[in-house]
């Protein structure tokens, strides 16, 4: 594994997360809304506000005894990098991302249909190609795919499991026809939709790319409609990962 260099603050503290080894747990959620992080902890006991720097707002409770934390990563996949490797340097090594997505293949417009469940993505991005080569796939972990899958089939939540477009620009996708680089972004766009890509999203790449090079396990739900309904499966989820990783101990 490579080496990793912390840039730390004048407290010692990561530079933009403001944490240190010991504030958060192995297993995170990760909303990209700060706000969100308030209403996400509410269904951890004893949780603690720990930090909140710029878009980076963290939160560290316990979810069947074990610590856990919520951290918003801000919108993109360069906040969500910074996010994520400040996390992995305090400890973390298991993510699910909580979010919202726009429908994007056939499929997905599917009626019922409420969600995806991550398994891997494409990186129409731009992060991820400072960190490894395009031709290296952004995929997610199996075992949260499973927990997540598992969840959302015990609440009888219609979500699919299913690819996503991990982008840099929103108004890409709402408006093209106001862009120059409209007709490409166009015929890219056509071009996932007849590929079976079920959402469209500005995260996940990072999540799966810089996770899978330090070694570390990510997932991610995405909703189309209740934002709720994503926050209930991830936690059952980790109480899946949980229960299955204090077995292996």
């Amino acid at each position: 594994m490579l080496k990793v260099k912390d840039e730390l603050n004048e407290k010692g503290q990561q530079y933009h997360i403001c944490c240190v080894k010991g504030d958060v747990g192995r297993y995170v959620l990760l909303p990209g809304d700060p706000f969100r992080t308030d209403i996400i902890a509410k269904r951890l006991d004893d949780a603690k506000l720990i930090a909140h720097n710029r878009e980076h707002k963290t939160w560290t409770g316990y979810l069947d005894g074990e610590k856990v934390s919520v951290c918003s990563t801000g919108m993109g996949c360069p906040s969500t990098a910074i996010a994520l490797e400040e996390l992995i340097h305090c400890g973390a090594d298991t993510f699910i991302r909580i979010g919202t997505a726009g429908r994007l293949c056939e499929a997905s417009f599917e009626e019922g249909l409420r969600g995806v469940i991550v398994t891997g993505s494409v990186r129409d991005e731009g992060t991820t190609r400072h960190y490894i080569p395009i031709e290296y796939p952004a995929i997610a972990d199996r075992r949260i795919v499973a927990a997540l899958a598992e969840a959302a089939e015990k609440r009888g939540y219609n979500y699919r499991e299913g690819l996503a477009q991990c982008k840099d620009a929103f108004y890409g996708q709402i408006d093209p026809d106001g862009l120059p680089n409209g007709p490409l972004l166009k015929q890219r766009w056509q071009a996932w939709k007849e590929g079976g890509v079920m959402a469209s999203e500005m995260e996940t790449a990072a999540l799966f790319i810089i996770s899978s090079i330090r070694g570390c396990r990510a997932g991610a739900v995405m909703s189309f409609q209740s934002m709720d309904e994503t926050i209930t499966l991830a936690v059952d989820a980790l109480r899946t990962l949980i229960a299955a990783d204090r077995k292996q101990a």
